[in-house]
């Protein structure tokens, strides 16, 4: 069922980088913030930690970062399921997936995971699907189902359907459709068959491309790794936008997006600033 523990929310912070060769290119791709939807009215858009900052002068450590004595953790002496509060809190912040799938049987499942990155050429989803410990280590419905259709759908999750993607993720009885269970809408999809959550405003269409299992210290099953290549696109027009060649991105202000942190806590990207990369030139001065 559940591809995370994605039970309780705590209001979280999560700053987000805009990466571009340029910041002036970049800040012309966003529209302005009066455009945002009247439910989403903070300003997000601020400037970045250190303005001021030219190399190779060292920016100020926190005291408490730099007098600190770091820990060694050696992941083989503590086990592979004693690492996991370590790498959730410490890989952050993570979109999540919000996953449907259908069986062979026609059975719905829908479920979130926030072990989740993507590529785009070809445009592929990457999702980490760990074994069920409810089923003593057997595989989740959504692993089950992509193994046998070899079709998934991913959704991008949004604030204003948090807590209804919330109640999709508790360790429910094989024949259970967390979308109906949830409240939330089916949307068919067009080249798979699991449908697409109508509450999100983007929507993948994907098949399987690859998978790779991976075996825990004692050798067993832990995960399955994902490699969904996307086939179709949908973008609520609302959360649509053009950058000055005419390449579709989405809206930051219009999605809302949300991101897991470490334990139950969520963020939102309600602060953002544009950095630009270093250009090439500087290796030469």
């Amino acid at each position: 069922m559940s591809g995370l523990a994605f039970q309780g929310l705590k209001r979280g912070l999560a700053v987000v980088v805009a990466e571009g060769r340029a910041v002036a290119p970049l800040a012309s791709w966003r529209a302005p913030f009066a455009s945002a939807s009247d439910s989403f009215t903070e300003k997000i858009w601020g400037t970045q930690p250190h303005p001021g900052w030219e190399p190779p002068k060292k920016l100020p450590v926190p005291p408490a970062i730099e007098n600190g004595k770091m820990v060694a953790i050696d992941p083989r002496v503590i086990g592979g399921k004693k690492c996991y509060p370590l790498i959730i809190s410490a890989v952050v912040p993570r979109p999540i997936a919000f996953v449907s799938t259908v069986s062979k049987d026609g059975q719905q499942n829908l479920a979130p995971f926030s072990y989740f990155t993507a590529m785009h050429d070809p445009p592929c989803v990457v999702i980490c699907v760990n074994r069920a410990a409810h089923r003593n280590g057997g595989k989740k419905d959504t692993m089950a189902n992509i193994d046998e259709t070899k079709e998934f759908t991913v959704n991008v999750l949004s604030e204003w359907f948090l807590e209804q993607a919330n109640h999709t993720c508790g360790n429910y009885d094989e024949d259970v459709d967390e979308m109906a269970l949830s409240g939330l809408t089916k949307e068919p999809s067009l080249k798979v068959k699991p449908p697409r959550v109508k509450e999100s405003a983007v929507h993948m269409e994907c098949k399987l491309k690859h998978k790779y299992e991976t075996k825990g210290y004692n050798g067993e099953d832990t995960a399955t790794i994902v490699v969904g290549e996307i086939v179709m696109f949908h973008v609520n027009e609302s959360v649509a936008k053009k950058t000055p060649s005419g390449n579709t991105y989405v809206g930051l202000e219009e999605l809302q997006p949300i991101s897991r942190l470490g334990g139950n806590t969520y963020g939102r990207s309600r602060e953002c600033f544009d950095l630009a990369r270093p250009d090439r030139d500087w290796q030469n001065r």
